[in-house]
C-alpha cells in the first residue's frame, strides 16, 4: 500500500502541540483497563463478584473500544472527525452517567459498553488524525505523541488507586470521560470534510456479533452456560464469521475493506497487537489482584508501584518514535521479551511482589511503543479515503485481542491459582515479540 497525502491536520499547529492534543484524545481510552484494572478488587467487594466475574469488567471494555474504533473510524471516513468527536463525546457521557449509578454488576457492565464505544470513538478519531500528519513532521509527532501515551498509560495506574482510595472506585470506572477535555483542542486539527460514503451497516454487524460471541465463548465456562447454550453461540460465531467472509467478498469497499486486510503487512501488524494487548489486558487483570490478595497491598500502594512505567514507557516510546519501522519492530521485540521473561519470574513466586510490579510495566510499556512503532508505521501506510477504517480495524483487532486476553485469565482462575496465571499471559508477549522480530515492514 502507498500513502495519499491530503490535509488531514491544520499545518499551524506545531508538532509537538499535534502530539499533546492527540496523546490527550486517544489517551484516557487506556484508563479503562489499566486505571479500572487497580480498582477490580474494590469492585469485586462491593458488589459481591468472584474474580471470574469481575472480569468482565475489563472484557466488555475491550469488546466495545474495539468495536467502537472500528466503526467510529469509518464515521470519521464519511463524515469527518469532527462529528466521530461529537458522537463520542455524547456516548462517553452517557456510559459514565449508568457506570455511577448501576445498583449490580449486570447494568455496570452495560453502562461500560457505552462507555467504552465512546472512548474507542476518541480513539479512532486521535488515530485518524495522527495518520493523516505530513511525513516530514510525522517522526517528531510520533516521538511526541508515544511520550504522552507512555504518561497515560502507566500513571494510569497510581490515579486510579487514588481515585478509588480516596473518592471511589466508580469514578475510577469512568474515568475514560476524561477524553472530552481534549476534543475542543483536536477539534481545530479536524480540517479534512467527509467522504460522505454510506457506512456499511451490515458489515459492521456482521463484524461485532463475530467478535462479542468469540468472548462470550471463551468465557462459557465461568459464566455457567449449559451445552445448549454454547452449542448456540457456537452456531452463531459460524454463521456470523460465514456472513462477514461472504459480505467482505462482496462489498470489497464496505467496513472491512479487502485491500487493507489483503495487505500482508496490516494482518503482521494486527497480530502484533493482538500479542500485545493480549498480553497487557490479562496482567492488568491479574497482577492487581496478585498484589492485593497475596500481599497485601492497597490500591494506592499498587498504584504507586507502578508509577515508574511511565518512565520507561515514555523514553522507550520516544525513541521508537526516532526510529525508522524495521529499528521500531526490533525495539518493541525486545520489551515484549524482558515482559515475558518478568511474567515467568512472577508465576514462580520468585522474588516476592516486585517480578509482578516489573511485569506490569514492562506490558505497559510494550503497549506505549506499539503505539509508535506498529499504529505509526501503518497510519502511514493507509491510502488517505482508507485510513479512518483501516486504523479502526487495526485498533479492533488490538482491543479483541486485549478482551481475550482478559476472558483467557478470567477462566483460568477457574481451575488455577491466580499466582500461577502470568506463567501462560507470558504467550501473549512471546508471540508479539517473535513476530516484531522475524518480520520486517515493507
Amino acid at each position: 500500500m502507498t500513502a495519499t497525502i491530503f490535509p488531514a491536520v491544520d499545518k499551524q499547529v506545531g508538532p509537538l502541540s499535534t502530539a499533546v492534543r492527540l496523546g490527550g484524545v486517544f489517551g484516557p481510552s487506556v484508563f479503562g483497563v489499566t486505571a479500572a484494572a487497580v480498582a477490580l478488587p474494590k469492585v469485586a467487594g462491593a458488589l459481591h463478584a468472584g474474580p471470574a466475574e469481575v472480569a468482565w469488567v475489563l472484557t466488555a471494555h475491550a469488546l466495545a473500544l474495539g468495536v467502537g474504533t472500528a466503526v467510529f473510524g469509518r464515521l470519521a471516513d464519511s463524515r469527518g472527525v469532527r462529528a466521530a468527536l461529537l458522537i463520542a463525546s455524547l456516548m462517553l457521557t452517557a456510559g459514565a452517567l449508568v457506570c455511577l449509578a448501576a445498583p449490580n454488576l449486570g447494568v455496570l457492565v452495560a453502562g461500560r459498553l457505552v462507555l467504552a464505544a465512546g472512548s474507542g470513538g476518541m480513539a479512532a478519531a486521535g488515530v485518524a488524525l495522527l495518520a493523516g500528519v505530513d511525513s516530514a513532521e510525522r517522526p517528531r509527532v510520533l516521538a511526541g505523541y508515544g511520550v504522552v501515551i507512555a504518561v497515560f498509560a502507566s500513571a494510569a495506574t497510581l490515579l486510579g488507586g487514588a481515585v478509588t482510595t480516596w473518592l471511589s472506585w466508580r469514578i475510577t470506572l469512568v474515568l475514560p470521560v476524561l477524553s472530552i477535555l481534549a476534543v475542543p483542542f483536536c477539534v481545530r486539527l479536524a480540517v479534512r470534510p467527509g467522504s460522505r460514503r454510506p457506512i456499511d451497516v451490515t458489515g459492521a454487524a456482521a463484524l461485532t456479533v463475530t467478535v462479542s460471541t468469540l468472548l462470550v465463548l471463551i468465557q462459557s465456562r465461568t459464566l455457567k452456560l449449559g451445552s445448549p447454550v454454547v452449542l448456540a453461540l457456537v452456531a452463531v460465531l459460524m454463521l456470523a464469521a460465514g456472513a462477514l467472509g461472504w459480505w467482505t467478498a462482496r462489498r470489497p469497499d464496505g467496513f472491512v475493506p479487502r485491500q487493507v486486510i489483503g495487505d500482508a503487512t496490516f494482518r503482521i501488524a494486527a497480530s502484533i497487537g493482538v500479542g500485545v494487548f493480549g498480553g497487557l489486558f490479562a496482567t492488568m487483570y491479574a497482577i492487581p489482584q496478585i498484589l492485593a490478595r497475596s500481599y497485601g497491598w492497597s490500591v494506592l500502594t499498587i498504584g504507586v508501584a507502578l508509577l515508574p512505567g511511565a518512565v520507561i514507557g515514555a523514553v522507550l516510546s520516544r525513541r521508537a518514535g526516532l526510529l525508522d519501522a524495521r529499528q521500531g519492530r526490533l525495539l518493541l521485540a525486545a520489551t515484549a521479551l524482558a515482559a515475558t521473561t518478568a511474567l515467568i519470574v512472577t508465576a514462580t513466586g520468585w522474588g516476592g511482589p516486585w517480578p509482578a510490579v516489573l511485569a506490569a510495566s514492562l506490558c505497559l510499556a510494550a503497549f506505549a511503543v506499539t503505539q509508535v512503532a506498529v499504529t505509526g508505521d501503518m497510519s502511514a501506510r493507509l491510502p488517505g479515503p482508507l485510513r479512518g477504517a483501516g486504523m479502526g480495524l487495526l485498533n479492533l483487532t488490538f482491543f479483541v485481542g486485549g478482551g481475550v486476553g482478559s476472558a483467557i485469565t478470567g477462566a483460568l482462575a477457574e481451575w488455577m491459582t491466580l499466582p500461577r496465571t502470568p506463567a501462560v499471559i507470558a504467550l501473549f508477549p512471546l508471540a508479539a515479540a517473535a513476530l516484531a522480530a522475524v518480520t520486517r515492514a515493507r
